[in-house]
């Protein structure tokens, strides 16, 4: 019986600093410069986005001989014929490029067309496109490739006895996309792809290399005494792609549709390595005050083994993404109509490396990683981000969608597609509804101990536009690092009459910001927006011996209510709360006694981490500095704090003028 062989040409170069690759174990991988290594037998899996695929009327009909297999990304796995071949290339323990050849599935799925005519996917072959680095083609029994492959996910596991591509986008092809009559939805990801195979290594491990001392978060460089590693996590650049739209039926339809976007999203780490070094190159936010760039833990959910677990933290620590949609009126006001649940990482592929400890769960200096889309839109991998205390970048694992006995062991998180996917209502985007107004999604990382929480998120300005049962963000461009509030309002050069300013404090990060618009006759509107990055009062609670090294976050709200001075004397004259939702759901109430406007949240509708509410007031007095009041949900010291911003002018009597012209006496 033939077995599949997967051919691997190691090569070596291992560029470090002193004390951070250990130098016996450098020079041995590199007498080991290149090595075949191979992988027998295997399954090849797919998880189709059927909702995407549905709204351009292609269905994806029932596998054929598929294997009984489960995993959390809930992929549909099939056999790899044992015959025929991969070759690429892998240095660092990163794969490469592909070199040549190609795998053959047995059995798989077909697809009906919006003519009712079927392309019959059973048995296709997955094939390396000659002259592309990382590009399969996924080719039926009539030589027709309909679709390609990118972005792999790619690790070696149970001692390396195992090649798995743990994840990969799957691209409909230009083929595809004409065939439906549809060239617009070329390259759109449509699927995620994972293979399994067996390695069998030839030789010694020339993975041998590793980090001596680990230059984790705090530890000591050993050629600066006196400095320490610091972690700070870029986002080198994302883009926004639709993954979904349930009843969608365009502007102005009966349906208000419900739209889902998710992001492919590339990570950087700080490249520095004693100097200031540019990681982004050309951005304000793209220089990391870090001198000495740490690695970071990023371990799968429930992985590791007691006592010790994983260091640094002793658990399963990963990073987490999550992502959101702003609207930028036309009158000058912004409001965030989209949020997503949080993305666990789990791997990272290394790529482009500085320095690197060989190892596909620790993300070395200068390496960058890419999340795509069908990843990102994975339910398997998606959470609440009530379980996350995200200044601190714990998660609560016990009592968490995925462990919710507290037993340390893991459980369907019960998602389905929609479940945890971010929503947004046709008629929070139509321009009919919105005229002149303009839109901003961003996306962001949150990484333990990560010093600088504004270079790791960016935004891109686009368009939302409906074509064919799908709504796109058309038109992405102007990235930048930072925050869409600071797109708003520049806080280092406000425009006049507006304000941006920072709450920076233990428990986390907010920003208040305001535009004061002059309405004539006296009369201003003000607009604020608070945005609560990673601020939380987290109550947890210990897991208990045994059940996994992670706590159980019992809370983690932000705030509970805003409020700013109102002149004694003067009326509000309008006044508006927006917190993104389509239909007014969880609005804050509103209260002008004791001098003030204050907004309070009702039960389950605090302000917390990741999201921007907006509150406005229209009143006739012009803007002077003062403070508003930011209310912690959660009990505790202080009670609320005060960030600065732009506030009506006190009312002062002795300004009046009296019906005679004449002003009052001193």
């Amino acid at each position: 019986m033939k077995k599949l062989l997967i051919v691997l040409a190691v090569a070596f170069a291992c560029p470090a600093a002193a004390g951070v690759i250990d130098t016996a174990q450098k020079a041995d991988a590199q007498s080991q410069s290149t090595q075949a290594w191979s992988a027998w037998g295997g399954n090849l899996g797919l998880r189709w986005n059927r909702d995407l695929f549905e709204t351009v009327g292609v269905q994806v009909l029932e596998g054929d001989q598929r294997v009984d297999m489960r995993d959390r990304r809930l992929h549909e796995w099939f056999q790899v014929r044992e015959a025929g071949g991969l070759k690429f290339i892998v240095r660092n323990g990163i794969l490469q490029r592909f070199s040549e050849g190609a795998i053959q599935m047995r059995g798989g799925h077909a697809l009906r067309l919006p003519d009712g005519s079927r392309i019959d996917l059973r048995d296709a072959s997955l094939r390396v496109r000659a002259g592309s680095d990382n590009i399969l083609d996924l080719v039926s029994g009539d030589g027709k490739a309909w679709f390609y492959i990118d972005r792999l996910m790619f690790e070696l596991v149970d001692g390396d006895r195992r090649l798995a591509i743990q994840a990969a986008d799957m691209r409909i092809a230009p083929a595809l996309a004409a065939r439906i009559g549809r060239p617009d939805l070329a390259d759109i990801e449509i699927a995620d792809l994972a293979l399994h195979s067996e390695v069998y290594v030839q030789g010694g491990n020339a993975m041998a290399g590793t980090c001596s001392p680990y230059p984790w978060p705090g530890v000591g460089v050993p050629e600066a005494p006196g400095e320490t590693y610091e972690a700070d996590l870029f986002m080198q650049n994302f883009s926004m792609s639709p993954v979904g739209c349930q009843s969608c039926d365009g502007p102005g339809g009966a349906s208000d549709g419900t739209i889902a976007w998710a992001p492919s999203s590339t990570l950087k780490n700080n490249v520095n390595n004693g100097s200031l070094q540019a990681t982004i190159a050309g951005d304000p936010l793209g220089t990391s005050t870090a001198l000495h760039t740490a690695t970071i833990a990023w371990y799968m959910m429930f992985t590791g083994s007691p006592p010790t677990w994983f260091d640094p933290y002793k658990n399963d620590q990963h990073p987490y993404l999550i992502w959101n949609v702003y609207r930028f009126n036309a009158d000058g006001s912004i409001e965030q109509i989209g949020r997503s649940s949080v993305k666990h990482a789990w791997l990272t592929t290394n790529g482009g490396c500085l320095d690197s400890c060989n190892e596909s769960h620790i993300l070395g200096r200068g390496c960058s990683d890419t999340y795509g889309v069908g990843n990102n839109d994975n339910p398997g991998d998606l959470g609440p981000r009530s379980e996350i205390v995200p200044a601190t970048g714990i998660w609560g694992r016990c009592g968490s969608i995925w462990d919710a006995d507290c037993d340390g062991n893991e459980s369907s998180n019960g998602n389905d597609s929609w479940t945890r996917r971010m929503k947004v209502r046709e008629s929070q985007v139509e321009a009919a509804s919105h005229p002149g107004a303009s839109y901003m999604v961003d996306s962001w990382y949150i990484a333990r101990d990560d010093i600088n929480i504004y270079n790791s998120m960016a935004t891109v300005t686009g368009t939302p536009n409906y074509s064919g049962g799908n709504w796109n963000f058309s038109g992405q461009g102007n990235y930048r690092l930072g925050a869409a509030i600071d797109r708003w309002v520049d806080p280092a050069n406000p425009p006049a009459n507006s304000a941006n300013s920072e709450l920076d404090v233990n428990e986390g990060h907010a920003k208040v910001a305001v535009k004061a618009t002059d309405l004539g006759d006296g009369v201003w509107r003000y607009d604020y927006a608070v945005m609560n990055f990673d601020f939380a009062r987290a109550v947890l609670q210990g897991q208990g011996s045994g059940n996994g090294p992670n706590p159980r976050v019992v809370s983690n709200r932000g705030f509970d209510s805003f409020s700013i001075p109102l002149p004694s004397g003067q009326a509000l004259l309008a006044s508006k709360f927006s917190n993104g939702t389509h239909d007014n759901a969880g609005a804050w109430t509103l209260d002008t006694s004791g001098d003030r406007v204050t907004w309070t949240a009702p039960e389950g509708a605090t302000l917390d981490w990741g999201s921007l509410y907006t509150f406005s007031v229209t009143v006739a007095a012009p803007p002077v500095q003062g403070g508003s009041s930011l209310r912690v949900a959660q009990a505790g010291t202080p009670q609320a704090y005060e960030v600065a911003t732009l506030v009506p002018e006190p009312f002062d009597p002795n300004d009046v003028i009296f019906e005679d012209g004449f002003e009052a006496a001193p």
